[in-house]
């Protein structure tokens, strides 16, 4: 037994020593223990100081320890680099952003696009640096982040949010629900569904043609959603805005469907002819509008919502390419 112990005592130590310096360092940082994840990887450095992922690796771990300025001195080396990935054109990008160094971080995303013209993830931290300084282009670089990578959910979050602050009928329902279709486990989501709800009440009934945007696409939903005004002459609750829904997916179908085609409204329109589009409508309405007639309906339709909830977890919801109907023009940046 003790033979026993002391080979599965060194088994667990030579596993240990055999993780790589990356894997080490992180195991460092996931627990805040920074100084530890630096000390790992400047010995690491020593032999390999021109390693792509040890240089990203270490200017996080001074990123995370707000060392910004020591991050920086990385980071330099990073971009001095003739080839680089994704992953440290996002590590730069942050340092930059920490120092609140715009001009330069302005200059480095800007290559950064040039050389990863299909990275939503670069579109999307350059769209939120420049938000931090009030720049109104910040969301042409959503647009065209979602335009490029319609599968990266960031840019819907930001993009349905900046429209959701302003005169916009549209885009920050069809952003929103996409995002929170794509991430649906987050406290971003929570926060989304709630913008949602208040979008449908506050602007999409609205008999003004103030805000609404140009984009046919738009227009066109628009239009459709309008039609259904006189349901919400009693007030806007989950149930009604379930009818509306509806009425909308019907209409869009008959004049729309051809020339627009959305993944979005593809999968409100499978949920309505497999049953569970109230379901689907209470899971994304139901929590934020009124939590204790949800917690009701659940148990009252028990059956129904548990089909809803087990279809979801066994799919993931991506947008597919060339589904982007903004307004080009605008974007043009």
């Amino acid at each position: 037994m003790k033979h026993l112990f002391f080979t599965l005592t060194l088994f667990i130590s030579t596993a240990a020593f055999a993780q790589t310096p990356h894997e080490t360092a992180f195991s460092f940082m996931k627990t805040g223990d920074h100084d530890n994840a630096i000390l790992v990887l400047n010995k690491a450095l020593q032999a390999a100081p021109d390693d792509e992922q040890l240089l990203q690796d270490i200017a996080l771990a001074y990123f995370y320890k707000k060392d910004f300025t020591q991050a920086k001195v990385y980071a330099k080396k990073l971009l001095d680099k003739d080839e680089l990935d994704v992953q440290s054109y996002q590590v730069a990008g942050n340092v930059f952003r920490a120092l609140e160094e715009v001009k330069e971080a302005d200059k480095m995303y800007r290559k950064a696009l040039k050389k990863y013209p299909a990275s939503g993830a670069l579109y999307n931290e350059f769209g939120e640096m420049l938000w931090a300084k009030n720049d109104e282009s910040a969301i042409n670089m959503w647009e065209k982040g979602i335009e490029a990578d319609p599968s990266y959910p960031g840019n819907y979050y930001n993009a349905s949010t900046y429209y959701f602050f302003t005169k916009d009928k549209v885009w920050s329902i069809i952003y929103g629900e996409i995002f929170v279709n794509m991430e649906y486990l987050t406290e971003r989501a929570t926060e989304v569904k709630k913008q949602l709800l208040s979008a449908y009440k506050e602007k999409i009934f609205l008999n003004t043609s103030e805000g609404a945007s140009t984009a046919p696409f738009a227009q066109a939903v628009y239009e459709t959603y309008s039609k259904q005004s006189s349901l919400t002459a009693k007030g806007l609750t989950v149930e009604t805005l379930t009818m509306i829904r509806t009425r909308f997916i019907l209409d869009w179908y008959a004049k729309y469907g051809a020339k627009f085609p959305l993944r979005l409204f593809d999968y409100q329109q499978q949920l309505l002819r497999s049953g569970m589009f109230e379901a689907y409508n209470q899971w994304l309405f139901g929590p934020v509008d009124n939590l204790a007639f949800f917690d009701q309906w659940t148990r009252t339709n028990a059956e129904a919502y548990k089909k809803f909830i087990n279809f979801q977890k066994n799919r993931v919801f991506k947008m597919p390419p060339k589904q982007f109907y903004g307004d080009r023009e605008a974007r043009k940046a």
